[in-house]
Formats: C-alpha cells, sequence, structure tokens
C-alpha cells in the first residue's frame, strides 16, 4: 500500500523551492520572505514550504547556499540571474511552470466526477425550477380565475 499522497511534493515543486529561496539569500531577503512567495505560487502554506526545505531540500542543497551566502557578500546584483537567459526567457519559463503546477492542482482538486455531478445537479436545479414556474403559472391562472368569479359576484 504505496500510495502518493495527494499532497506530495513534486520535483518541479522542490525546484521551485529552492530556486527561490537560494534567490533569497541572494538578494539578502529573509528565507521566511521566501516561504511566503512559494506558498502563494504553489497554492502551500508558508508553514509547509519552510518546513519541506528545512526538513528535505536544504540539505541537497548545501554548496548552493553557501554560493548564495558569497554572492550576496560579494554584492550580488540581480542581473547574474539572466547570464545565460534573457530575462523575458526565465520570466515566462517560470511563468509557465507557474501555470502549469496550478491547472496541476486544479485538475486533482476538481475531478471529472466532481465536474459531472456538478453537471447533474444543475440539471436537477434547472427542472425543478422549470416545474415550480409551471406551477407558478396554474397559481396565477387561479388567482385570476378566483378574482373574475369575485367580481361576478359582487355585481
Amino acid at each position: 500500500m504505496n500510495e502518493t499522497r495527494q499532497d506530495a511534493w513534486t520535483e518541479d515543486e522542490d525546484k521551485i523551492l529552492a530556486d527561490t529561496v537560494l534567490r533569497f539569500i541572494r538578494e539578502g531577503q529573509t528565507q521566511l520572505e521566501a516561504f511566503k512567495e512559494v506558498a502563494s505560487t504553489l497554492s502551500r502554506t508558508s508553514a509547509a514550504c519552510g518546513f519541506r526545505w528545512n526538513a528535505t531540500i536544504r540539505k541537497q542543497y548545501h554548496h548552493a547556499i553557501q554560493n548564495a551566502k558569497e554572492q550576496r557578500k560579494n554584492g550580488f546584483k540581480k542581473q547574474t540571474i539572466f547570464a545565460t537567459t534573457s530575462p523575458a526567457d526565465f520570466s515566462q519559463s517560470h511563468t509557465i511552470d507557474t501555470a502549469i503546477k496550478i491547472l496541476e492542482r486544479m485538475r486533482t482538486e476538481y475531478p471529472q466526477e466532481k465536474q459531472q455531478e456538478q453537471a447533474n445537479q444543475l440539471e436537477k436545479v434547472l427542472k425543478e425550477n422549470d416545474r415550480l414556474q409551471k406551477q407558478l403559472i396554474k397559481y396565477d391562472e387561479a388567482w385570476a380565475e378566483m378574482n373574475s368569479i369575485w367580481l361576478n359576484v359582487k355585481s
């Protein structure tokens, strides 16, 4: 029984977490701020991101962390991020990766069965609405007839 947890971290999510934390270290920002940014990107809590970083990812990036700290000390400039890639390519790639993650999460959170169930419920509600509208028309007709009878009796 080795089922993967629905909230399990993927390699891509780990990469986004690591890249973001390393960037924040280079830029002299706190890891807590990095966790908040990653949390909003991946639809997770900042606590979950912090836990994942400290429990798992940090160990794999020991040298990269040291390099990021050195770059910060040596006056790291944001432009060095794009040394091999143009800024447009970098941001577009990150945006596409983020969009893919969001869509994958939506697919798992709103599977086809739920969509079908919602469609069935909508159909039932529309039928009930139609039935009630027809019933209302009958009541209006009955009321009009009662009003007509009342006017005849009154005269």
